[in-house]
């Protein structure tokens, strides 16, 4: 009687073992089904929580940084079609605006024309208005250079190799018009490469950026006074004298087409794009630089600072 009694109990406890082994291994491949499925719908604060140490421990701990990994991959795919989506917007932006700016001397200078053939008011003075005519189909010729550079800085940025140069030599070439430019304004010209270094750079871009500069130092600063360049350290400095531009104003010269408000003209505010082209350049380039009103002497400081 107690051999079938005590199989009972054997058989029993060995159930009891028996259902709260299968619990304690099928808990965790539950919680790591749950967590899966929430994985599945990315949801960010999905975590395998299962830390039993043994294979299936190990299975979660590896889930979790699949799973990060993934999620930081998807996080900077998004960032770069957002970068992607916003430079496409931007480029379109600035042949949008690029087309209003062409579009004023071509219209300007086809009524001007229209109304030498027509012989009509103050136009029968042809003479002086065919000079007009040249001067804004020369202006535009310039808009039109600086259009295409700017539409070709992407493309340049990316084929063009640093090379280790003297910037000291390299400013003096690049200056070499401006001396012209500077002496025909009563200005006075001034470089100071003593302290001169070498860097590696982009050569190409980094002329065209420098001309730029030296361009907006030389044609803004008042008759008289003058512009210095310098360096010092491993900065490359460029002050002229002329009225300071505000500080609401700032932010906008790196935008295209964007002209102070003293100098809406093209006369004196040329064509709004030397700015925006250096910008795109030297942040193209890693080169950080600042544009700053100066109190004593009052004017402007173009600082490009080098690694």
């Amino acid at each position: 009687m107690l051999l079938p009694v005590a199989l009972l109990i054997c058989l029993a406890i060995a159930a009891v073992f028996a259902l709260v082994y299968s619990r304690a291994l099928t808990r965790p491949i539950k919680e790591l089904s749950a967590v899966t499925a929430r994985m599945a719908t990315l949801d960010p604060d999905a975590r395998c929580t299962v830390s039993t140490g043994d294979e299936i421990g190990t299975l979660s701990e590896n889930m979790n940084s699949l799973y990060t990994s993934l999620l930081n991959s998807i996080q900077e795919l998004e960032n770069e079609i957002a970068k992607v989506s916003a430079a496409e917007q931007s480029k379109v932006d600035f042949m949008r605006t690029a087309s209003h700016e062409l579009k004023t001397p071509v219209t300007a200078v086809s009524g001007m024309l229209e109304g030498m053939i027509c012989n009509v008011g103050r136009y029968r003075d042809r003479d002086t208005y065919l000079q007009v005519c040249k001067d804004q189909i020369d202006e535009l010729s310039v808009l039109i250079r600086e259009v295409l550079d700017a539409t070709r800085l992407d493309m340049l940025m990316e084929n063009q190799a640093p090379t280790v140069t003297d910037l000291a030599a390299l400013v003096d070439q690049v200056a070499a018009p401006y001396r012209l430019i500077a002496r025909a304004r009563g200005v006075r010209l001034t470089i100071d490469g003593s302290a001169g270094f070498n860097a590696q750079v982009p050569v190409p871009l980094l002329e065209k950026a420098l001309s730029n500069v030296l361009s907006n130092a030389v044609n803004y600063t008042t008759s008289g006074k003058n512009v210095r360049v310098y360096f010092e350290k491993r900065s490359l400095i460029v002050e002229n004298a002329c009225a300071p531009i505000g500080s609401e104003q700032l932010p906008h010269l790196k935008e295209a087409f964007y002209r102070p408000e003293f100098s809406h003209s093209h006369d004196t505010g040329g064509n709004g794009l030397g700015l925006y082209i250096t910008d795109r350049i030297l942040s193209g380039c890693g080169l950080p630089y600042t544009f700053e009103p100066m109190e004593s002497p009052e004017g402007m400081r173009f600082t490009i600072n080098f690694p």
